[in-house]
């Protein structure tokens, strides 16, 4: 009996002690991830989070909505984007060829209506709102579009207004019934490309992004081939040459290319961004393995990226640090290999995996592999819906791995004016320093940037481009306040020289 006691004890003993140290860990990484970030000089990293109206997935959360509510939850959702330090916002805005903005080509979307065709009542234009609100929270904007998908399984019935009823000959059904575009019709590349150049024109753009859905994946059409062969047989008939491999990569290609050119021509300082499936082909690098996008959705992603097709690419690294065959940091380091024009290369995450603690880690950790990694850094949510996993989560960003603002890095390919400086006055108290700046080209600054220096330290602050003046305390934290400068910043996060007060 005295040695079942003893065993018993000593299984409590070290079970409290296992339960200690678990306990301990977990707080030395939630120590870790709240700790302090020295940033003296602004930092610089594209953040951004996909908000996905597909199903509605993220917005609106049903259907045909009231506008205000559809209204109060992009607010929330700006919000939030806002107080946890991020830059960007991608917003989708042509899940299944229809919209959430006032098109002359495409009908309203059934995601925000409940009805295809039918336009929000009271009339307001989301699109415009989204771009309005995030503006004014000195959030970027990028529309994303989906170019091929003609009609999503969830997307209500099949409409008069519908691309499938309007170009039945140009729109072929899956057998998971969702209806795709065919990427080699010149029909459907006309009527994508006019469409998105009106998107363009239309609106203050920072950017337009679209994703992996260019050839369905295999499971949509349950593994058999993409049903093209009638016009396939049409192009050999013609005399093509090129095999059905090719022919449909290199229609995906010439699409990319025209697309790039045609945003370039319209309105040179809109991002175009893509976001592929992120491996490229099975041994790229050698230890890779997973689903070959070259082979499977033709989409030849490197090719684009050497050819500078785009400003950023945001291949979706979905998995984690230490799965080795789709290792996180093997694929970032490998794309990077790639660009050789030194665009833009802003991975996309899976945050949503899991918002315990060790999920919180590999976001944060994988941000910080970007950081290392990339010259001009930055990562892509999948989807905004990760800031309210967890209050761990939230935390993690706003006041550990994004304490700090950041501007978007900057893109020296696109020629822009220089940014003349603002002209800043200011009146002193005996406690503060009431500051005011105006620029004589207000719409091309997006973003006024402050840095106060207390003592030996400096600190900043971004402001949007309704922000004009500003109370400064003249002590902190028992320091004096002794230089301010302040800094007009271009949508492309390009700065003028700075006006330097000296107290």
């Amino acid at each position: 009996m005295y040695l079942k006691i003893l065993s018993l004890l000593s299984m409590c003993l070290v079970l409290s002690a296992c339960s200690l140290l678990s306990k301990n860990e977990t707080t030395y990484t939630e120590k870790q991830l709240l700790g302090t970030i020295y940033q003296p000089q602004v930092a610089r990293e594209f953040r951004a989070a996909w908000v996905a109206t597909v199903a509605n997935i993220n917005w609106p959360t049903e259907p045909g909505l009231a506008v205000t509510e559809q209204k109060r939850q992009a607010i929330q959702i700006l919000d939030k984007l806002q107080q946890h330090n991020f830059n960007t916002v991608i917003f989708q805005v042509r899940p299944q060829a229809d919209s959430f903005y006032q098109s002359s080509r495409e009908p309203w979307s059934y995601y925000l209506t409940g009805e295809q065709g039918r336009a929000p009542a009271p009339f307001y234009d989301p699109l415009q709102f989204w771009i309005e609100q995030a503006h004014k929270r000195g959030l970027k904007i990028h529309a994303w579009f989906n170019p091929y998908r003609a009609h999503h399984p969830d997307g209500g019935p099949v409409s008069e207004h519908s691309v499938v009823t309007r170009m039945p000959d140009q729109v072929v059904k899956l057998k998971n019934s969702t209806y795709w575009f065919l990427p080699t019709d010149q029909d459907v590349v006309a009527h994508t490309l006019n469409t998105l150049t009106e998107l363009v024109k239309n609106y203050d753009l920072d950017g337009i992004h679209y994703d992996d859905y260019f050839y369905p994946y295999p499971s949509y059409n349950e593994g058999e081939d993409f049903p093209d062969a009638l016009q396939y047989q049409a192009y050999v008939k013609a005399g093509g040459e090129l095999t059905v491999a090719d022919w449909r990569r290199e229609a995906v290609n010439q699409f990319v290319q025209r697309l790039y050119a045609r945003v370039k021509e319209t309105k040179p300082h809109v991002l175009v961004g893509i976001s592929p499936f992120g491996i490229y082909r099975p041994n790229n690098p050698d230890s890779i393995r997973g689903m070959d996008q070259y082979e499977k959705l033709y989409a030849d992603a490197k090719l684009w990226l050497i050819e500078g097709w785009l400003d950023y690419l945001t291949p979706q690294l979905y998995w984690p640090i230490n799965q080795y065959a789709q290792s996180y940091p093997l694929l970032v380091n490998w794309w990077q290999t790639q660009n050789t024009k030194q665009r833009h290369l802003w991975p996309g995450i899976n945050a949503l995996r899991s918002f315990d603690t060790a999920g919180v880690d590999e976001v944060v950790n994988q941000i910080m592999i970007n950081r290392g990694f990339l010259a001009s850094p930055g990562t892509v949510f999948w989807n905004v819906a990760a800031l309210d996993g967890s209050r761990l989560m939230s935390d993690a960003l706003a006041k550990g791995v994004f304490q700090h603002q950041a501007l978007i890095p900057q893109t020296p390919w696109i020629d822009m004016p220089a940014v003349e400086p603002f002209k800043v006055s200011y009146e002193r108290s005996a406690n503060y320093i009431e500051l005011s700046w105006q620029h004589a080209n207000e719409p091309q600054v997006t973003q006024s940037l402050v840095y106060f220096k207390y003592g030996d330290d400096w600190h900043y602050q971004l402001y949007a481009n309704n922000k004009h003046t500003l109370k400064v305390a003249t002590e902190k934290e028992q320091q004096a306040l002794t230089t301010i400068k302040v800094i007009a910043v271009d949508r492309l996060g390009n700065q003028s020289d700075a006006v330097q007060l000296e107290f």
